[in-house]
């Protein structure tokens, strides 16, 4: 098998051959370029903290020290901010030798600062599945910023599959962008695509959203049903600076557009947590084909925290990077190509539940 990010085909064979499995059917939409949605189950357990299962255990052997109530999320159910949850998914994994697996966040996840992770068995870290993972998957919630209204089947979280190493080095990196430009000017390499904070955007004075405190529920499958600000405060400022409140959260927007050609994918990650005290979070997977075709490419959204202390974040600061990786083919459906897309071309854009 040839290194790289596993593609939709290949995924779709997975699943005909049962290394994927779920209660009901994987869905055809469920497949996307170069990853996999994944489905809550019936129920969740909120949990008095966070936690990893350790090599050995599960999950369903630790639970007990943890969980407070079970609850039956079929009619759906409220996740309260600031609570930790865990939940049962639909799918579960039994991977042939070779190939490894990591999760993300989906980008409406992310942009709702809905704080959610992959844990499994025998886990050590989150997100990460070794090679060769056999066992249920669990999704740990915890909303941020806003409680939301939940029901089973939902796909908050996402699945990439791989085979070896394929991340691009600087050099490869900088010889891809030189046969086909991955920004609209001279980029930033330095392990990985660095990208940059815009606070001065062209012809408006609006460069981003900060989320309100005190709100009402928000339910996942309403979309462009609510009032913006309702929920956000919008931030506006010519200085090209913008002040940082610590436990706020932030929707921003790249300098930079960016674009993933067909045959690579890319992983949002921080940069360095010693350029300030705030956090880029990451929903963080780009799929082959994000930005490409659009003459222009796309904007990252940055979804930002604030830690300690106020922090003055300035226009142009480098904030984050895009770290490449080679697909193990050419997925048959690029993102933006046919598909229900939500975020191609995008500029400063909250997610899909706000007008």
């Amino acid at each position: 098998m040839v290194n790289g990010v596993l593609p939709d085909s290949a995924l779709a064979r997975l699943i005909e051959g049962g290394a994927i499995r779920a209660e009901l059917p994987v869905t055809p939409d469920q497949i996307q370029p170069a990853s996999l949605d994944l489905r809550l189950g019936t129920t969740a357990w909120r949990l008095r903290a966070s936690f990893l299962a350790g090599r050995g255990r599960t999950i369903a052997d630790r639970l007990p020290d943890f969980e407070m109530h079970r609850m039956d999320l079929t009619g759906g159910a409220v996740l309260e901010k600031g609570c930790v949850y865990l939940l049962p998914l639909a799918e579960s994994l039994s991977l042939p030798a070779g190939l490894d697996a990591v999760a993300n966040a989906k980008s409406s996840t992310g942009r709702l600062d809905l704080l959610t992770r992959l844990v499994t068995d025998d886990g050590t870290e989150f997100d990460r599945l070794p090679d060769g993972y056999d066992g249920p998957l669990y999704a740990e919630i915890c909303p941020r910023s806003f409680s939301v209204l939940v029901r089973p089947g939902m796909r908050l979280n996402q699945l990439r599959l791989r085979h070896g190493q394929a991340v691009l080095d600087d050099a490869a990196l900088t010889a891809l962008h030189a046969a086909e430009p991955l920004v609209d000017g001279t980029p930033l390499i330095d392990e990985g695509l660095g990208f940059s904070v815009d606070l001065r955007p062209s012809g408006d004075d609006l460069v981003g959203w900060r989320a309100r405190p005190h709100t009402g529920v928000i339910d996942l499958d309403r979309i462009g049903a609510y009032d913006a600000r309702d929920f956000w405060d919008a931030l506006r400022t010519t200085e090209g600076r913008l002040i940082l409140d610590p436990g706020a959260f932030y929707i921003l927007v790249s300098r930079e557009a960016v674009t993933i050609p067909p045959d690579y994918a890319a992983e949002m990650s921080p940069y360095l947590a010693m350029v300030g005290e705030f956090r880029v979070h990451y929903a963080g997977f780009f799929d082959p084909g994000f930005g490409h075709g659009t003459g222009r490419g796309a904007r990252g959204v940055l979804e930002v925290r604030c830690h300690e202390a106020p922090f003055a974040l300035e226009h142009g600061q480098v904030v984050g990077r895009l770290v490449y990786e080679r697909m193990a083919a050419r997925p048959d459906r690029l993102y933006g190509a046919g598909i229900a897309s939500n975020y191609q071309g995008q500029g400063l854009k909250l997610a899909k539940q706000f007008r």
